[in-house]
C-alpha cells in the first residue's frame, strides 16, 4: 500500500511546501501544496475518517461522476464540483453517496460496459458485522434503470488478501477486455489459458534464505501477476508475473502496459535489494520476485527488469495523462506517486524500453503527507486523484492546467520503437500453447541484438511441444540463439538433456563476448544444474574447463553468477579465490553477494580462507541497512558453522567466539590525515583543466573509501538511501558537484532534505520520513543507518520545520590530495564508465 518515500520517477508535478505549524485535522490544504507553472490543485473534499475511512481507489463512471472505495470499508460515488467553480464561494463540496452493495475494500475498481468492476482485497468489510466477502473480482450492474447497483457477480474468487492482495483493473486499449493485478500474497487465479510459460520454480543454484524478519516466509513463485479477462469474467489469461506488489496498472498511448512494483524496504543494504522502480509489463515474463535472498537481478535473460529505477519506496497508483487538457509532454507520460508527488512526463518507446534519467524532484512535507493512492483522467480534462491509505486522513483532489501551453489532444505517432514493437507482438501473438507455427520465425529471433526480442522468442519457443526443437537447441551453433534455447531447455526437458546442455554450452568462445552475452551464458549454466540436476563427473569437468580461468573478472555482476556456478561445482581453490573477492569488494552489498555463495561451500577450505571469511562477519558489523539486514548476516553466518566439522570449528573457535564489534560506518574516511580546508573556488580551475588521463579504479576506490557506496549506487553498485548517481555527470557542472560535496547544505534537494519535529514533551527529532501509519510518522534519523527509526506521534508534533542541514556529511574533500579528488570528480563525471573521455 502506498507511504510516504523521498524519491520520484522524472519531473515532479505536485509537491508540498513545508510549514511550521502545528498539525491540522483534514486533508492537506492547497495552501501548502505548490505546483509546476500552469497547473493548479483543489482540494475538492477532505474524508471524514471515522465516517468514510481512507480512499484508495478511483474510477469515473458514464455519468463522469468518480466512484472510489475506503480500505478497510465501503464504496462511494462522488459528484465532483464543476471546473472553473470558486470553491471558497462553494464550501457545499462534492455530493457524496454511499453504494448500497454488500461488498467494500476494494483497491481496485473500473468502470467500463456499463459495470463496475471491483478488485476486493479483503475477508469482510471492517466492523461491517456482515458474513465474508472473500477476495475476488466482482461485477456490479444497473439492471433496471435506476441509477442504483442492483446485481453483484463473482467473476473469479482470489486465494489471498492483505496488502499484498488484489489491486488495480484498467480497460485494454482496445476496449474489449479487462486487465487486474495482484500481489504476491495471493496465487494466481484459475485460468483458462497462459501467457506465461507455466513451469515456473525457484531457480536457484544454491540455496535461498528466508527474511531475517519472517516477512513473506514461504511464498513461492509466481509472486504478484496481472491477468486479462473478457466482460463477463469467463476466460481469464495471464499476462505476467514475479512481482512482488505492483498496486496499479496503466496503458500508454502505444498499447504499451506499465506496472509500478518495490522490494521489501527491509532488505536496503542487501545485494538482493531492488529499488523501486518502473516496469514494462512485456508477455509472458517472469519479473523474478523470490522471497528472501532470492530476487533475481534485473540482467538474468529469463527476467526482464525495469525501465527506470527509483530508489527506496513502495508502489502506489499510476496512469497516463492521455486524455487530460494538459501540454503534450503531460499527456504522454504516466502520472504516478512515489513519493506523496506527482511524477509525470516518462516517455517509452517499445520493442526496447528506453531508460530515462530521473531528474530532480521535489517531495513532500512530512507534516502535510500527500500520499497519492490512486488517480485518474477525468473527461473534463482534469486529473483527479485521492490521498490516503492505511487509515491516514484522505482527501479528494482536482489538477487542472490554466497555463498558456496548447492543450489539444496529441495524436499517436509512429516512433523509433514501432519496427521492434511490431516485431515483438508478432512473436508474443505466438504465446499461447497449441499454436503451430514455423519453428524457423522464432529461432531467427533468439539471436536478436535486442534483449525484447529475444526474450520475446524464448517465450514463443517455450510454448511449442518440446519434443520438436529439444534436439535443435543442443546442436545450434550460433552462441546467442544456444544460450536462449538452452534456457528454454532446462526449463522444459529432464536430466537426460543435461549432457547435451552442458556440451551446447562448453563449446561457446566466452573471449568475444559482450558483459550482458556472458551474464546470459552464466544463466545458462546456472539453469541446466538448477533444473537438470547435479551433473557427472565427466559434464562437471567440461563445465569447469570452460568457466573457471574466467574468474575473477573484471565486471562484479560476472563475478556473482560465476562464483556461483564454480561454489555449486566446487572447483579447484573456489574457497580461497572467493575469498579474496569478498575481502576485496568496496561495497557491502558486493561482500554479502560473496558471503552467501561460500556458506554453501563445504569442501575445497583451507585454514587461512576459513578464518578470513569468519573474521569477515566482524567487519560486516560495520555495515548498515534495512531492518532485516543484521539478521541475515547472523544467518549467513550460523549456516556456514553449522557446516563446519569438529576439527575446523574447533581450530576457528577464538573467532567464532569474539564479540563482534560494530564500528563507525564512516571511520576509513575519518582515519585519513586532513589534507587542506578545500574550498569551491580554490578547486574549480583545477577540475576544469586537469579531469584528462585519470585513473578509473582510484576514484572508484576513493567513492568508497569517502563511504559514498553506504548511501548512493553508480551503475547498480551501492546503497540506495540517497540518489543514485550514475547520471550525475550528465546533469550537473563541476561547480556543481564540487558544492554538493564541500557545500552540502548550501542547497539541499527537497528530495533528501532532513525534517525537525519539535514534540510537545520537548523532544526535537531530524530525520526523514519513510513510512506513514494512521497518525504515525517513522522517521530515518541516520542515513548510515536505514534501520534507526524514530517514531513520531502527528498529535504530539508541536512545530515542524525544514533542518538546515544536510544528511549528506560535509567537509568530504579535506581529507583528500588534488589528484585524488581530481580522480573522484572523474569517476562520478563516468557514472561509473570506464571508458569515458576523461580516462583517456
Amino acid at each position: 500500500m502506498p507511504r510516504i518515500v523521498f524519491v520520484s520517477l522524472l519531473a515532479t508535478f505536485v509537491a508540498l511546501l513545508t510549514t511550521g505549524v502545528r498539525a491540522e485535522l483534514g486533508a492537506t490544504p492547497v495552501e501548502s501544496i505548490r505546483t509546476l507553472p500552469g497547473f493548479q490543485a483543489e482540494l475538492l473534499y477532505s474524508v471524514p475518517r471515522e465516517e468514510q475511512g481512507s480512499w484508495v481507489s478511483l474510477t469515473v463512471d458514464d455519468k463522469g461522476r468518480l466512484i472510489t472505495c475506503d480500505q478497510y470499508g465501503k464504496l462511494y460515488r462522488v459528484t465532483p464540483q464543476p471546473v472553473g467553480v470558486d470553491l471558497a464561494k462553494n464550501p457545499a463540496g462534492p455530493t457524496i453517496e454511499p453504494i448500497d452493495l454488500e461488498i467494500g475494500m476494494a483497491q481496485g475498481l473500473l468502470y467500463a460496459f456499463d459495470s463496475l468492476y471491483i478488485s476486493v482485497n479483503a475477508n469482510q468489510t471492517k466492523n461491517s458485522g456482515k458474513p465474508p466477502v472473500p477476495s475476488g473480482l466482482y461485477r456490479a450492474q444497473d439492471t433496471n434503470g435506476d441509477d442504483k447497483y442492483d446485481t453483484l457477480t463473482q467473476l473469479r474468487e482470489f486465494d489471498g488478501h492483505t496488502e499484498h492482495g488484489p489491486h488495480g483493473v484498467v480497460l485494454s486499449p482496445d476496449g474489449k477486455s479487462i486487465y487486474v493485478c495482484a500481489g504476491n500474497h495471493v496465487q494466481p487465479p484459475d485460468q483458462e489459458t497462459s501467457r506465461v510459460p507455466q513451469v515456473w520454480d525457484e531457480d536457484f543454484l544454491l540455496s535461498r534464505m528466508w527474511d531475517a524478519r519472517g516477512h513473506a516466509r514461504g511464498r513461492l513463485a509466481p509472486g504478484g501477476w496481472i491477468a486479462r479477462t473478457d466482460p463477463e469474467g469467463k476466460s481469464f489469461e495471464l499476462v505476467a508475473i514475479g512481482f512482488r506488489n505492483e498496486y496499479d496498472i496503466a496503458f500508454n498511448t502505444a498499447g504499451e502496459l506499465f506496472t509500478y512494483d518495490a522490494d521489501m524496504e527491509w532488505d536496503i543494504g542487501t545485494p538482493w535489494y531492488r529499488p523501486t522502480r518502473v516496469n514494462h509489463v512485456v508477455s509472458g515474463v517472469d519479473f523474478g520476485w523470490r522471497s528472501g535472498t532470492g530476487k533475481w537481478p534485473e540482467y538474468y535473460p529469463d527476467s526482464f527488469g525495469s525501465v527506470v529505477d527509483i530508489g527506496p519506496g513502495s508502489p502506489t497508483g499510476i496512469t497516463f495523462g492521455t486524455g487530460a487538457k494538459f501540454p503534450a509532454k503531460y499527456q504522454q507520460g504516466p502520472c504516478s506517486s512515489p513519493t506523496g508527488a506527482m511524477a509525470p512526463s516518462m516517455l517509452f518507446t517499445c520493442g526496447r524500453t528506453e531508460r530515462p534519467t530521473p531528474a530532480r524532484p521535489r517531495s513532500s512535507s512530512p507534516l502535510q503527507p500527500l500520499p497519492v493512492t490512486d488517480m485518474v483522467v477525468h473527461p473534463d480534462g482534469s486529473l483527479y486523484l485521492t490521498i490516503g491509505g492505511r487509515e491516514t486522513q484522505s482527501g479528494l483532489y482536482r489538477v487542472t492546467y490554466t497555463g498558456e501551453e496548447a492543450t489539444a489532444p496529441v495524436e499517436s505517432k509512429a516512433d523509433a520503437g514501432q519496427p521492434l514493437r511490431e516485431l515483438r507482438r508478432q512473436l508474443e501473438a505466438l504465446h499461447v500453447a497449441g499454436v503451430d507455427d514455423d519453428l524457423d520465425f522464432i529461432w531467427q529471433h533468439l539471436s536478436h541484438a535486442d534483449r525484447t526480442i529475444r526474450s520475446a522468442a524464448r517465450i514463443a519457443l517455450e510454448h511449442q511441444p518440446v519434443v520438436k526443437w529439444r534436439a535443435r537447441a543442443i546442436e545450434e551453433q550460433n552462441p546467442l540463439a544456444s544460450m536462449q534455447a538452452v534456457i528454454a531447455l532446462a526449463r522444459h526437458g529432464s536430466a537426460a538433456q543435461q549432457s547435451g546442455t552442458v556440451e551446447s554450452l562448453a563449446r561457446i568462445d566466452w573471449k568475444p563476448l559482450s558483459t550482458e552475452q556472458r551474464l546470459d551464458l552464466l544463466r545458462a549454466w546456472s539453469l541446466t544444474f538448477s533444473r537438470l540436476g547435479h551433473p557427472s563427473s565427466a559434464d562437471r569437468t567440461r563445465a569447469l574447463v570452460a568457466l573457471d580461468g574466467h574468474f575473477p573478472a573484471s565486471d562484479r555482476r560476472i563475478n556473482r553468477e560465476i562464483a556461483a556456478v564454480l561454489v555449486y561445482l566446487e572447483a579447484p581453490h573456489i574457497a580461497e579465490r572467493v575469498v579474496e573477492q569478498l575481502v576485496a569488494a568496496r561495497t557491502q552489498e558486493d561482500q554479502i553477494q560473496f558471503a552467501l555463495i561460500l556458506k554453501d561451500l563445504t569442501e575445497t577450505w583451507t585454514p587461512a580462507a576459513h578464518e578470513a571469511y569468519f573474521s569477515w562477519f566482524h567487519e560486516a558489523a560495520s555495515g548498515r541497512g534495512g531492518m532485516s539486514y543484521g539478521g541475515f548476516l547472523s544467518n549467513i553466518r550460523d549456516e556456514a558453522i553449522a557446516r563446519l566439522d569438529e576439527v575446523d570449528r574447533k581450530l576457528l573457535e577464538p573467532i567464532l567466539s569474539a564479540k563482534v564489534e560494530p564500528v563507525d560506518p564512516i571511520a576509513e574516511l575519518s582515519s585519513r590525515p586532513i589534507v587542506k580546508d578545500y574550498s569551491v573556488a580554490e578547486l574549480l580551475p583545477v577540475i576544469d583543466a586537469k579531469l584528462q588521463g585519470r585513473n578509473f579504479e582510484q576514484g572508484r576506490e576513493l567513492f568508497a573509501q569517502a563511504a559514498c557506496f553506504k548511501c548512493h549506487r553508480v551503475q547498480g553498485e551501492g546503497g540506495s538511501v540517497g540518489p543514485d548517481l550514475t547520471g550525475v555527470g550528465s546533469r550537473f557542472n563541476h561547480q556543481n558537484l564540487l558544492e554538493s560535496m564541500i557545500e552540502p547544505s548550501k542547497v539541499i534537494s527537497d528530495q533528501y532534505e532532513m525534517t525537525q519535529f519539535v514534540l510537545d514533551d520537548g523532544r526535537t527529532i531530524t530525520g526523514r520520513v519513510i513510512n506513514l501509519n494512521g497518525k504515525n510518522l517513522q522517521v530515518m534519523t541516520n542515513m548510515f543507518d536505514p534501520s534507526a527509526l524514530e517514531a513520531v506521534n502527528r498529535d504530539q508534533i508541536e512545530l515542524v520545520q525544514p533542518a538546515r542541514v544536510s544528511m549528506m556529511p560535509e567537509d568530504l574533500l579535506d581529507r583528500f590530495s588534488e589528484e585524488e579528488i581530481l580522480d573522484l570528480i572523474a569517476y562520478l563525471k563516468s557514472g561509473g564508465d570506464p571508458d569515458h573521455e576523461a580516462f583517456k
